[in-house]
């Protein structure tokens, strides 16, 4: 750890995976450390975690207190301290850095894959607390079971139910079941089977076939209203309906997940309205939600919820936008930036395999490519996981106005054979939107390295697409005027190309002519430009002696030559 490093660290501030220890007004013993120590490690995220030592909570470096003899901390010793008194036992990397004549103790702590407490029994994680801030917060056994699950040490749908017999479960279930399979087109082998054999197949009782012993996922996917109510009380749905500060509808259930998403879908196509819109000789059907888009939403919510925490999976539906949340945030490696290319990481194995044997969720286990792609391909602004937290996941689907001439567009390529694909859909929806990207930009909605979202713009280019703009660094992008056209705003071309060189030229000099001076910022900012593009005009303008140059570097500007 160096000076430089550590500062970047306490600029971050307090998150969940940095905590300030400070000791101004009170020495930290070592039980405190060691239990900041056991807090940290307890963590879903692999990222690395901090405590440092001598910071106080508002960020001020006041220093920490020599732990050790010589008046000097030996990291070694603090080291042995902490694996002396962690189980299983813990080695951090532990740096002692001074910053402006004081020392500050920072512990890098590693990540395990089993909960760590202190030797005195004492279980603590890092959350956040009620005022919004990061805290260590006791970690009770279902928080242990939650964090297991998140990370993959555990499946708690594959947990058995001492108390549920065969008994609890509803015969016409499994006859929903297998229509699903047969309509969905899912695993064709599992409709020849008797009913216990396909629980057996589905791995939702013993193999052995004893009456009881029934797993969490047979009882979700199969089980009887009571005995769901009884055995496992913490799944629980809610449908609502809102229109502004009022509640339309409002209705719980606890009834097992396959009869739960058939009461939902029929309430969505109730309510899902659609337009037709010209293509060619033929009508193309816009409706408000895509189908699929929901039902992926959905049944991402139920199967990979966590069945550990009270609170009910809710569907709103709200005027301009659909909300589906669900208890439990993203498992292990999955975050908001990484969503659409991560592998796949359900939190409840056994139920989600169920689901895909079902037909009812991708075999692929890439449902939310086809959340993102249907909400682009319906002319809507991409779905959003924005409000979700480290205790539960939100999906938004906006609605509202669809953009019709994006839809025919995207349908008339399709029909020729030019099929767009996710990544294609995500840059242009987003130069529709924006009107301008840089391959950063493109980047970061792809969730893929610059090379491989220059190559989409490359692909786009070569298509007649896009356009691009620019050099190097300087380089971004916007829709071509084809595609402009098509899209029923041709003069909006116009105004993202934005304007040539020669008219470039004769802005800056009419400026400068005007003001006496012009300087490189003043010369982007004028014609749109980037702080190198706009160099390199000013230095060819300087070239054919119609400006004159004074200054060196930043300090530089520019005059009309006599």
């Amino acid at each position: 750890m160096t000076p430089e490093s550590l500062k970047k660290l306490i600029a971050t501030g307090e998150t969940l995976n940095i905590e300030f220890k400070g000791e101004e007004r009170q020495s930290l013993s070592d039980d405190d450390l060691v239990e900041a120590v056991v807090c940290l490690a307890n963590r879903s995220s692999r990222e690395p975690a901090w405590p440092l030592i001598g910071v106080e909570d508002d960020g001020r470096v006041t220093g920490s207190r020599p732990r050790h003899e010589a008046g000097r901390t030996d990291p070694q010793r603090l080291t042995a301290l902490i694996a002396s008194r962690t189980r299983p036992s813990l080695t951090p990397r532990i740096s002692v850095v001074s910053l402006d004549g004081k020392d500050v103790v920072a512990i890098e702590v590693p990540a395990s894959s089993v909960p760590v407490a202190t030797t005195g029994g004492k279980y603590l994680r890092r959350s956040i607390g009620s005022d919004g801030k990061p805290c260590c917060q006791p970690m009770f056994f279902h928080d242990i079971q939650s964090w297991q699950g998140s990370v993959g040490a555990s499946d708690f749908s594959a947990v058995s139910l001492p108390d549920a017999s065969l008994g609890d479960l509803d015969p016409p279930e499994l006859e929903r079941f297998r229509r699903c399979v047969q309509d969905s087109r899912g695993d064709s082998s599992l409709l020849g089977l008797s009913d216990l054999e396909m629980l057996k197949a589905l791995g939702v009782v013993p193999a052995d076939g004893q009456s009881d012993g029934v797993r969490v996922a047979g009882l979700l996917l199969f089980g009887r209203e009571q005995s769901i109510s009884r055995l496992l009380p913490t799944h629980q749905f809610a449908f609502q309906v809102l229109s502004e500060s009022k509640v339309l509808v409002n209705e719980f259930f606890r009834w097992p997940l396959l009869r739960l998403m058939e009461e939902c879908q029929q309430r969505f196509e109730a309510r899902n309205h659609q337009e037709e819109i010209p293509v060619g000789v033929v009508r193309v059907a816009v409706p408000d939600y895509s189908p699929l888009a929901f039902r992926e939403g959905l049944a991402n919510a139920l199967v990979h919820r966590d069945y550990t925490q009270l609170g009910a999976v809710h569907f709103q539906w709200h005027p301009d936008r659909i909300e589906i949340s669900n208890p439990g945030g993203f498992p292990e490696g999955v975050r908001l930036d990484n969503l659409l290319v991560t592998a796949p990481r359900p939190r409840n194995p056994l139920l989600a395999d169920a689901f895909k044997r079902a037909g009812i969720v991708e075999r692929t286990g890439r449902g939310i490519d086809t959340i993102f792609y249907e909400q682009l391909r319906n002319g809507r602004p991409a779905p959003s996981y924005g409000r979700s937290t480290e205790r539960s996941v939100v999906l938004i689907l906006p609605g509202g106005q669809a953009n019709l001439e994006f839809v025919r567009f995207l349908v008339e390529e399709t029909r020729a054979g030019r099929p767009l694909l996710l990544d294609d859909l995500l840059i242009l929806n987003a130069l529709w939107r924006d009107r301008r990207l840089t391959t950063a930009d493109a980047a970061g909605l792809t969730q893929k390295p610059e090379d491989e979202a220059r190559a989409v713009l490359n692909r786009l280019l070569e298509r007649g697409l896009v356009e691009s703009r620019g050099e190097r660094k300087g380089r971004s992008w916007h829709l071509s005027a084809a595609t402009y056209r098509r899209l029923g705003q041709p003069s909006e071309y116009i105004r993202q190309r934005g304007f040539e060189p020669l008219q470039q030229e004769q802005m800056i000099l009419q400026y400068a002519d005007r003001h006496g001076r012009i300087t490189r910022a003043q010369a982007a900012e004028l014609c749109q430009l980037s702080p190198p593009q706009a160099y390199r005009l000013l230095s060819r303008l300087c070239r054919t002696g119609k400006l004159l140059r004074h200054g060196e570097k930043r300090g530089s500007w520019y005059e009309p030559r006599a």
